[in-house]
């Protein structure tokens, strides 16, 4: 916890007192929460504040686990503003989902009761229906937190995870893929289960769309080197790849057979990876210190050819 990243800590803790505060004041979960479009107790901020909301413990658990996990490294990636703004935008994109897909099942409901209904009607129906439609209400930051689930997912697809209750580690891309097909069976199968699948696809979507914009502009670009250094303090990656050269260059001068010459560019090549190293690490701790848009336009430069040649 100590090392968690300040936005993740802060949102971790935001979440957990609201959820302490919906205990002693049940009220706020109707306040807060995000109510159907057409209800009466619909509000805008809905869309913000229901993300900070909790239905009970094992929800906030989970929730906060995976924000915890997976929120801490895709920071680090991006530095605390980007992933604030990807965080809540996200969340929003999720409700606005999940607005549509209650909207689309009130049709159907209405389609059931009135066949000869149209589009046009539901607005009518929905009025004299609004408190009845206060029920529907969405919380939770499982939106948003799906949507970090994937960011992890592109950013580092090949690292390996583990899941309960698999042996084996799997790779990120193919969980993420997993549980994406998942939410997907369950939004069309699993209706009335009381789990809002299509926020947690909504989040997914408006996430996917988010970094493929950003893969796409070079002034908002950010690479897997970026996020290295998050790895390199639980597996020392770097480390072992320095290693492995230092071994390989020593081994080419021990036996009688290395000569000068090839002692020589082992020296230039190691001294020239080093150096490259050294300042892969200076700018991946200025991320860490300022952020992804403290970079000039060199240094971001630098990233983009280092994460292209690994």
């Amino acid at each position: 916890m100590f090392n968690t990243p300040t936005i993740t800590k802060n949102l971790l803790i935001i979440n957990v007192l609201a959820f302490v505060a919906t205990l002693v004041f049940p009220s706020l979960g109707d306040l807060g929460g995000l109510h159907f479009f057409l209800a009466s107790d619909f509000h805008v901020y809905q869309l913000l504040t229901y993300m900070f909301l909790h239905a009970n413990f094992t929800h906030i658990l989970f929730n906060m686990f995976a924000l915890w996990m997976f929120g801490r490294v895709m920071e680090s990636v991006w530095g605390p503003k980007k992933f604030l703004f990807y965080y809540i935008s996200c969340g929003i994109g999720a409700g606005l989902m999940q607005e549509i897909a209650q909207f689309v099942q009130f049709y159907l409901i209405m389609k059931g009761e009135f066949p000869m209904g149209s589009i046009a009607d539901i607005f009518e129906i929905g009025k004299y229906n609004a408190m009845y439609l206060n029920a529907w209400t969405t919380v939770g930051a499982s939106g948003a937190i799906y949507a970090i689930l994937l960011a992890f997912g592109m950013t580092f697809p090949n690292e390996r995870i583990f899941i309960f209750p698999l042996p084996l580690p799997i790779k990120a891309k193919w969980f993420v893929i997993f549980y994406a097909a998942i939410e997907l069976l369950s939004a069309v199968t699993a209706s009335g289960d009381g789990v809002a699948h299509m926020a947690h696809l909504g989040g997914m979507l408006f996430g996917f769309l988010m970094i493929r914009y950003w893969q796409r502009h070079p002034g908002a670009y950010y690479s897997r080197s970026n996020g290295a250094q998050f790895f390199e303090s639980l597996k020392n990656k770097f480390d072992q790849y320095r290693e492995k050269y230092d071994r390989g260059g020593q081994g080419s001068h021990g036996g009688p057979q290395g000569g000068a010459t090839r002692h020589e560019t082992d020296w230039e090549y190691n001294a020239k990876k080093k150096a490259n190293q050294d300042e892969i690490d200076r700018i991946l701790d200025k991320i860490r210190k300022s952020g992804y848009d403290s970079l000039t336009k060199e240094e971001k430069q630098k990233l983009f050819d280092s994460s292209n040649n690994d």
